[in-house]
């Protein structure tokens, strides 16, 4: 009755959504597809997991027990900064990286910036009614959530996570995590240039159909 209780099966229970494939589950939670595709064999043999046009939950109290044990957990080992880009997979509430974040996602994780770790936010676009769940669902892991990026000073740990509540949110999602549209991502970073100038190029180079300001703030010669 035990022997399926570890954690990537545990993160499995977590972050499965119906229907999703086994590809869509290691990208969520950044591992190996061949080590879900094991997981999820051992799940299915212990009656957990099911694959019918997509994989399920044969029970979903399963995904709850679970939430309730990785809270508990993260009160004596808190989620670190990987842990914390996966944390939101398993709230069960529509999200996207946004703002520095969304570059971070587009530049598949080339290019960070104004974040340490000793101060790092994470910037997620959320549902206006979902904004006081989503406060909820980080308390449960000691995580701070704001609406304007809060100085480190201010903070007991590292982590905090911005929230930008939208009435509509377009998502894409690239190696497995929800992120606002590439052109709203390049429209973000023309905006903060000087910050950004780096990205763009990056951007501009990974992606055909990207326009920046680049050529317009060129000086003349």
């Amino acid at each position: 009755m035990y022997e399926v209780c570890g954690e990537k099966e545990l993160k499995v229970i977590l972050a499965l959504d119906p229907g999703d494939s086994i590809s869509a589950v290691a990208r969520k939670i950044d591992e190996n597809r061949e080590t879900i595709r094991r997981v999820v064999n051992r799940l299915e043999e212990a009656g957990y997991v099911a694959c019918d046009n997509g994989l399920h939950l044969v029970d979903q109290t399963l995904r709850d027990a679970g939430l309730k044990f990785l809270t508990a957990a993260a009160a004596t080992s808190p989620p670190s900064i990987s842990e914390a880009y996966v944390l939101p997979q398993f709230a069960g509430m529509d999200y996207a990286f946004t703002a520095i974040d969304a570059v971070y996602v587009w530049t598949r994780g080339g290019y960070q910036v104004a974040r340490d770790p000793t101060d790092y936010p994470l910037f997620i676009a959320v549902h206006e009614s979902d904004l006081d769940a989503w406060t909820a669902f980080f308390d449960r892991f000691g995580i701070p959530t704001t609406e304007e990026r809060q100085p480190a000073d201010d903070l007991d740990g590292a982590i905090q996570v911005v929230l930008e509540p939208r009435s509509q949110i377009d998502t894409e999602i690239v190696d497995g995590r929800p992120v606002i549209p590439l052109q709203d991502t390049v429209a973000f970073a023309n905006e903060y240039y000087a910050t950004f100038e780096s990205a763009l190029d990056m951007l501009g180079r990974m992606y055909d159909d990207v326009d920046t300001d680049a050529a317009y703030r060129m000086e003349p010669a």
